[in-house]
């Protein structure tokens, strides 16, 4: 994953900006990626989030920035990719 998730997830929470749009990519303790796109307005809930995780990065959302993400799916059993994808 570009770039490295921080396993130093206070040093995450001490890194949101005063203002403006960020994607929070965080893995549970359980190893599940999860992503949430939000403006100053969410960072509450999305620092509370990212409290619990076991590693997360905070990201620019403006894609002068940083780069998007991607997310990867993987076919069924039958070998039928049934996901939807996009930039995360």
């Amino acid at each position: 994953m570009r770039p490295p998730l921080s396993s130093d997830v206070d040093a995450v929470l001490a890194s949101f900006p005063a203002d403006g749009l960020v994607e929070g990519v965080w893995q549970t303790p359980d190893g599940r990626l999860h992503s949430a796109v939000c403006d100053e307005d969410d960072f509450p809930e999305l620092a509370a989030r990212i409290s619990a995780a076991s590693a997360a990065v905070l990201l620019s959302a403006y894609e002068s920035k940083d780069p998007p993400l991607y997310t990867a799916v993987m076919p069924d059993d039958d070998g039928v990719v049934r996901a939807r994808w996009r930039p995360s």
